[in-house]
């Protein structure tokens, strides 16, 4: 069994996955860390880095890049450019990502949370989304969804994903984080 202690998870503490995520962390003795920027509310303020705007900055990236990428509009723009900036963050810090949501037809991951996926196949990360909708574990490779049952198999990871949790979806955190460190 892995030494947890030696183990990072990153986040952005808000509600639903990243919080069960931060849960089980927890549980597991596995080190936190919770990035977030003045103003952000959060569900989880576990071990919180406030990122001032320098830091933020860091993770910049043009709104237009991320809509295309993405395939879709974000029209309140200075807050999610935040959230993207911190996405950034998670992703950098956490080798490992792993994302509970939904896949999309064209290969993305609905809402803010498919920033981070787009991030980790581009920083060519391990990478594996729970799909709420099939309710199934699915990890990127070649360039395609596979289905899959992934472990945490990282000393850093990143967990993160959609704010409206399924039971089959928190389940899905749970069983992971048993199979990783059971």
């Amino acid at each position: 069994m892995k030494d947890c202690s030696k183990i990072k998870f990153f986040s952005g503490g808000l509600k639903g996955a990243e919080t069960a995520f931060g849960e089980n962390a927890e549980k597991w003795g596995i080190g936190e860390v919770t990035f977030s920027f003045p103003g952000h509310n959060l569900t989880r303020e576990k071990n919180v880095t406030i990122l001032r705007d320098k830091e933020l900055q860091l993770g910049d990236v043009s709104m237009e890049i991320v809509s295309k990428r993405m395939g879709r509009r974000y029209t309140h723009a200075d807050k999610i450019r935040k959230i993207i900036q911190v996405i950034f963050h998670m992703v950098n810090k956490g080798f490992q990502v792993i994302v509970v949501g939904i896949i999309m037809e064209d290969g993305t991951v609905k809402g803010g949370t498919g920033w981070a996926v787009e991030l980790a196949k581009f920083f060519n990360r391990p990478l594996s989304v729970f799909d709420q909708e099939t309710a199934q574990w699915y990890t990127w490779k070649d360039s395609a969804w596979g289905k899959d049952t992934p472990v945490i198999s990282h000393d850093s990871f990143c967990g993160t994903g959609t704010r409206n949790l399924t039971e089959e979806g928190h389940q899905a955190i749970n069983d992971l984080f048993e199979r990783s460190f059971g």
